[in-house]
């Protein structure tokens, strides 16, 4: 399938009826299954990506099937395409793409997402790091880099998305990080 146009997730309190409302979605409409696992604290995440129309459907049907155990779900329409790379954790810096350091964190795996789009859309940046919820007590982890001009701005678009939805842990922006604080990526 080719990089989805939409991403959507839904973050459950109970594993089994992630199970069920996983089924259900993956039923309702033709979309990729792009994370479906526990994360920390006994919870189950599923993040699916496709067409605008497939993943709003997908989501629903997880939502009314997964009821009173939903935590968080969003549908990102018009995803920007560096979210999936850093999701995957497949992005690889080089010594020279190494600027200012942002990290946003958030108390959902479901609410990075949302705050990784927004930043970037928001600003000049490289998202390098999407770190969902595993080995995080179940909060979501965003990393970016860039000019410091660019990371305040990616940080204070991700951070305010967050805040809205009554996530944000912490916004940090660092003008010139030591190079060990890059050194699992380069």
């Amino acid at each position: 399938m080719a990089t989805p146009k939409s991403v959507g997730a839904i973050e459950f309190s109970s594993i089994g009826i992630g199970y069920l409302a996983q089924d259900e979605m993956l039923k309702a409409a033709s979309v990729e299954l792009l994370i479906a696992r526990t994360i920390c604290s006994g919870k189950y995440l599923v993040v699916v990506g496709g067409s605008v129309s497939d993943v709003e459907a997908a989501i629903q049907a997880g939502a009314k099937i997964g009821a009173n155990a939903v935590i968080d779900q969003l549908t990102v329409a018009n995803v920007h395409e560096s979210v999936f790379p850093a999701l995957g954790q497949s992005v690889a810096l080089h010594a020279e793409e190494m600027g200012a350091l942002g990290v946003v964190e958030t108390f959902s795996g479901v609410s990075v997402l949302a705050a990784a789009d927004r930043a970037a859309k928001a600003a000049r940046v490289t998202l390098f790091r999407i770190h969902v919820a595993m080995a995080l007590g179940g909060k979501g982890l965003l990393l970016m880099t860039g000019s410091v001009s660019d990371v305040r701005a990616g940080v204070e678009a991700a951070a305010d998305e967050a805040r809205s939805r009554g996530l944000l842990v912490s916004e940090i922006v660092i003008p010139r990080p030591s190079r060990e604080l890059f050194a699992d990526y380069l």
